[in-house]
C-alpha cells in the first residue's frame, strides 16, 4: 500500500520535539540530522532510526521531500546570551537553502528565538529561498496561546510555493503550572524523569526566604548575607535569576540550565528546589511516554531546546492546510 502522506525532513532536529508534532498530525518524517548525539539517541528511542548523529553542513542532501523543518542554533542571537555576530554557529541556518535547493520541498519551516528575524543571517536565508522561487515571511508565537502553559516567543519563518500560512488561531488549552502538572506525585521521586537536584546549603537558605512569584531580590532585602556579591551589580540585573514560579500562572520560558536556579524562574511554587526534568517537560506539553535519553543536564538541555509539541501542532496543522 503506498503511504500518500506529505513527507519532512528535519534539519537540527533535537530530541526530536518538532518531528513528532508533524508526525501527530499525519505527516510521514523520512530523515532528521542532529549533530548532538545524545539528543539523537532520545529522538531514535521515541520515534525511529531515520536520525543520523551528524553534522547537517557535513552530511550531502539527496532525494525530495514535502517538508524542511528545521531548527538552528539560536545562541548567537538570543538576547539572554552574548549575542555575538561573529559566533560561527549564526550562519548554520543557511544550510537549509543548500537543503531546500536539492531537496524541493513544497514548504520550509523554520523555528529560532524572536531575536533571530533581526540578524544578517535570517536576511540571507530570506534572498536564498526567495531566489529559489518560494515566497518567505515571518511570523513570532507566543507558546502560551497555543496550549502551553509557559511563556515563550519564537519566530517561525515560512517558506512556500503553494501559498502562504496563515497566523494560527490562539487556543490556551492549559494555563498554568498547577494544571499541567496535575496527577503528577507532589515529591520528585526519580521516577520517569521526575528527578530534582537536592540544593546546596546556602541554595536551600536562599529558597527559603523566596515566596511564590519572588526571586533574588527578596534575599537581597531580607538577608543580604546570602546574596551573592555580584547581585549588587545593578547593570547585569536579572529579575528571574532564584525566581520561584507560581501555582496558577503559566512559567517563564523553560530554557537549556532549567534546573540551575541562579539562570531564570526554576524553583517550584512551594517547595525549596528546583522542578523537576519531568516537570518541566509537562510544562513543555512533552508527555509522560516520552523517554530521555542522557544525564540531568543534557536532558534539560533538549527539553530547552525544543518545540513545544503543542505548538509545534499548532504550525503543523497551518503547513498541512498548504498541502
Amino acid at each position: 500500500m503506498i503511504d500518500s502522506r506529505p513527507t519532512v525532513v528535519d534539519l537540527f532536529a533535537g530530541a526530536g520535539l518538532f518531528s513528532y508534532s508533524f508526525k501527530q498530525v499525519g505527516f510521514r518524517v523520512t530523515q532528521a540530522i542532529e549533530i548532538d548525539a545524545i539528543a539523537a539517541a532520545t529522538y531514535a528511542n521515541n520515534l525511529g532510526d531515520h536520525v543520523v548523529a551528524a553534522d547537517v553542513s557535513r552530511v550531502k542532501p539527496n532525494g525530495h521531500c514535502d517538508v524542511i523543518i528545521a531548527g538552528p542554533p539560536c545562541q548567537g542571537f538570543s538576547t539572554l546570551g552574548a549575542r555575538r555576530a561573529d559566533d560561527p554557529r549564526n550562519s548554520l541556518c543557511l544550510e537549509v537553502v543548500r537543503w531546500a535547493r536539492t531537496m524541493q520541498p513544497k514548504v520550509v519551516v523554520i523555528e529560532n528565538v524572536a531575536a533571530f528575524l533581526e540578524s544578517d543571517e535570517w536576511q540571507g536565508v530570506r534572498r536564498g529561498l526567495r531566489r529559489l522561487g518560494y515566497e518567505v515571511e515571518a511570523i513570532i508565537l507566543d507558546a502560551f496561546d497555543y496550549g502551553v502553559p509557559q511563556r515563550r516567543r519564537r519566530s517561525f519563518t515560512f517558506a512556500s510555493r503553494v501559498g502562504m500560512v496563515t497566523a494560527p488561531r490562539q487556543r490556551r488549552s492549559l494555563r498554568s503550572v498547577r494544571e499541567a502538572w496535575e496527577g503528577l506525585p507532589s515529591e520528585a521521586d526519580g521516577r520517569n524523569d521526575h528527578y530534582a537536584p537536592t540544593p546546596s546549603r546556602i541554595a536551600l537558605e536562599r529558597m527559603q526566604i523566596i515566596p511564590p512569584g519572588g526571586d533574588k531580590r527578596d534575599v537581597m532585602r531580607r538577608a543580604p548575607h546570602l546574596a551573592a556579591p555580584s547581585w549588587w551589580n545593578v547593570s547585569s540585573e536579572v529579575t528571574d535569576a532564584w525566581g520561584r514560579m507560581e501555582w496558577d500562572q503559566p512559567c517563564n520560558t523553560l530554557r537549556t540550565a532549567l534546573q540551575n536556579a541562579s539562570k531564570g524562574r526554576y524553583i517550584h511554587p512551594e517547595q525549596h528546589r528546583v522542578i523537576s526534568l519531568r516537570e518541566a517537560a509537562r510544562l513543555h506539553t512533552i508527555p509522560d511516554s516520552w523517554v530521555f535519553t542522557g544525564l540531568p543536564t543534557q536532558i534539560a538541555r533538549q527539553i530547552g531546546n525544543s518545540v513545544p509539541p503543542s505548538l509545534g501542532r499548532t504550525v503543523a496543522r497551518a503547513v498541512k492546510r498548504l498541502l
